[in-house]
C-alpha cells in the first residue's frame, strides 16, 4: 500500500449523514460520492456475509474514480435471529418489526472497507443490542414520530429511539452506523493515522 498524507480528504462511498458525523468526529476531512450497487441479499447469505460484501463492493465501485484518494464504504444492517431486517415499509411493518425486538436481543452487523485503486481491507462488526420490554403503545407513539422510517430495524439509538434501548454489548458508533474505532484501524493500514491529525489538539501541546 502507498504512503498517504494525513492532510488528505477521504470519499465516503454512502449518503448517510450519519456516517458523515461520526467521522466528523474524528475530524477526518470528507467528500461524500455515494456508490448505487445492487443491494439485494444472496441466497442462504449471511447478515455479516452480506455487508462485508455490499461494503467492499462500494467502496471499490467510487474507488476506481477517486485513484489518488481512500474511499471508505459501509453497510449496516439488524439482524433478528439471522433474519436481515430492512427499513419499514409501513406503519404497521415499524410496529411489527419494533414490536418483535421488545425485551429481547438482536444484532447489529456493520460492514466496513477502505479502498484505494483495486486494493480494499475489509471488517466486520457486531454490536449486540436488547431492548426494554416497551408496550405496543409506546412502539406506536415512537412510529408517530416519524423517526423509524429510512432506518434499517426501524429505530435511532442516537436519537427519540435510545429510549428504547435497555442495553448494549460492543460499539455504540457502530449501531449509529459506523464502528470508529475499527474504521480508524483500517485508514491506518494504507497509512492515514486519524490520532496523528490531532496531535497539536490534545492537552499539553
Amino acid at each position: 500500500m502507498s504512503a498517504m498524507t494525513t492532510e488528505m480528504t477521504v470519499v465516503l462511498a454512502s449518503a448517510s449523514p450519519r456516517r458523515r458525523e461520526l467521522l466528523a468526529q474524528l475530524a477526518v476531512p470528507v467528500e461524500v460520492s455515494p456508490a448505487d450497487i445492487d443491494e439485494r441479499v444472496l441466497p442462504a447469505e449471511a447478515p455479516s456475509d452480506y455487508v462485508r460484501r455490499l461494503s467492499r463492493e462500494k467502496a471499490l465501485k467510487v474507488a476506481a474514480g477517486f485513484p489518488d484518494k481512500l474511499v471508505i464504504g459501509a453497510d449496516t444492517t439488524i439482524a433478528d435471529n439471522e433474519q436481515i431486517l430492512g427499513k419499514p415499509e409501513s406503519k404497521a411493518h415499524a410496529i411489527e418489526m419494533l414490536s418483535a425486538f421488545a425485551g429481547r436481543q438482536h444484532k447489529v452487523h456493520t460492514g466496513v472497507s477502505v479502498a484505494q485503486h483495486n486494493v480494499v481491507e475489509s471488517c466486520v462488526v457486531t454490536t449486540l443490542v436488547e431492548f426494554m420490554s416497551v408496550t405496543r403503545g409506546d412502539i406506536e407513539h415512537y412510529v408517530d414520530s416519524g423517526e423509524p422510517f429510512g432506518k434499517a430495524g426501524g429505530y435511532a439509538i442516537q436519537g427519540i429511539g435510545a429510549v428504547l434501548v435497555k442495553k448494549i454489548e460492543g460499539s455504540y458508533s457502530n449501531v449509529v452506523g459506523l464502528p470508529l474505532a475499527e474504521t480508524a484501524a483500517l485508514l491506518k493500514r494504507f497509512g492515514y493515522c486519524v490520532l496523528s491529525r490531532q496531535q497539536s489538539g490534545f492537552p499539553g501541546n
